[in-house]
């Protein structure tokens, strides 16, 4: 399991960007992973590489489609092999 930050930023739309946000969101869910909304980003649970790039391209996509003109991905890694590591578990671990 991968558990992954992702953060995507239209840029030049103006103060503000929550219709973007919401269509990405929607596309998050739509892929049937698990995911975790928090205030500046999402994180996502995925099986492997592949799968957290084509979410990633999909969120991507529905920015485009909501027409912004440009865009940042912030985009933050754990692919931890030495256990099962989850949101619930990562979070079990420092409450």
């Amino acid at each position: 399991m991968i558990l992954a930050q992702l953060s995507v930023y239209p840029i030049g739309e103006g103060v503000s960007v929550s219709r973007y946000v919401k269509e990405g969101i929607k596309a998050i869910k739509k892929s049937g992973y698990k995911y975790e909304i928090g205030g500046l980003s999402t994180v996502v649970e995925v099986p492997d590489l592949d799968a957290l790039f084509l979410l990633v391209k999909n969120v991507h996509q529905a920015h485009l489609d909501q027409g912004a003109q440009r865009i940042v991905i912030d985009l933050k890694i754990d692919d931890r092999r030495d256990k099962d590591a989850t949101i619930q578990t990562k979070r079990n671990s420092v409450q």
